[in-house]
């Protein structure tokens, strides 16, 4: 892979096998400081696979991982005081309130005792924890827990925040905040990397995404390039008083089109590459003394891009609205 510059984080064909069994394979990408990138894919896709290996919680099965230039398996020690960790399950003390919790995070750091009391007072005001700080973890909401644990992984100050699944199985507000703070450290100048399988949260947070799908990188590019490019043909849905034999081989026939899905006996989907006006389809459905009812050009939207380039569909992802059943 070639950059105009050095990336702060470049993956060359990074692998992790459990047996015979790959959860990452050859993956490659780069993240440049400054950015939020993220990782979408359903549950056992690799996400948290690729982030274990990239914390050095996991070994390296085969590939190269480098941070700012340098060699992580070789120098991991070092490379780890600069790379904040957000496990997709809380690793907080139950027994220690909000302060000590972050306290005590900064004494494995070896920060002095002054910086870590003032850093902790500044990231509880931050992350609006500030009058649970006495209260002990256990009686935390998951929210606040989840809050809490993104505030100890920056503690240190670290050039790059690893963000396993951070809104998942908790509430709504909470999730929404939580967004908020990420698009704030980011503002901030802080390197976000997320994972998650949350479309929405990927389409709102990330400057660039890959999608993983068994282990694989699917596609991986800017947000709203997925989107511009998948967009450049148009997608037009049709209502119709009926659907005749052979009306998708007609259509094909008379239009340069991708696709023509006949999903009832009223409705027509076409994907056109060089869509211009609606018109000449109307006209060409009049020929056939069919009524068009209703006519609409669709955008694709994230989502729709994901389903497209991966084959599998949305409801292996999870939405706000509910959870997938296919965990």
């Amino acid at each position: 892979m070639k950059y105009n510059k050095q990336p702060l984080i470049e993956v060359n064909n990074l692998t992790k096998k459990f047996g015979d069994f790959k959860a990452a394979d050859n993956i490659c990408f780069y993240i440049e400081s400054g950015e939020t990138f993220g990782f979408l894919g359903p549950n056992g896709a690799g996400k948290s696979s690729t982030i274990n290996m990239l914390t050095g919680l996991s070994r390296i099965t085969s590939g190269e991982y480098f941070v700012l230039g340098n060699d992580f398996e070789k120098n991991h020690k070092e490379l780890k005081k600069i790379i904040g960790v957000v496990p997709d399950e809380s690793n907080m003390y139950d027994e220690l309130t909000g302060f000590e919790n972050l306290f005590f995070t900064g004494s494995l750091y070896g920060i002095d005792k002054r910086t870590r009391a003032d850093r902790a007072k500044q990231l509880l005001k931050k992350f609006n924890l500030s009058e649970v700080k006495n209260k002990l973890f256990r009686y935390y909401s998951k929210g606040m827990k989840r809050k809490l644990t993104i505030a100890a992984a920056l503690m240190h100050q670290p050039k790059i925040l690893f963000l396993d699944e951070p809104t998942t199985g908790i509430d709504i507000q909470s999730a929404r905040d939580i967004r908020s703070l990420i698009k704030q450290l980011n503002y901030d100048g802080k390197t976000v990397f997320l994972t998650t399988h949350y479309i929405e949260e990927a389409e709102r947070l990330c400057e660039r995404i890959a999608f993983i799908v068994n282990g694989q990188i699917v596609k991986i590019d800017k947000t709203n390039k997925l989107l511009i490019d998948e967009n450049k043909g148009k997608t037009i849905e049709f209502v119709v008083d009926k659907v005749t034999p052979g009306i998708e081989k007609q259509i094909k026939e008379q239009f340069n089109v991708k696709l023509v899905n006949i999903k009832s006996k009223s409705y027509v989907v076409i994907e056109s590459e060089d869509f211009t006006t609606i018109f000449p389809y109307i006209e060409f459905f009049n020929k056939l003394k069919i009524n068009v009812l209703e006519a609409k050009v669709l955008k694709l939207s994230l989502e729709d891009v994901f389903v497209r380039m991966t084959g599998i569909e949305s409801n292996f992802l999870k939405t706000e609205k509910g959870e997938s059943t296919h965990d």
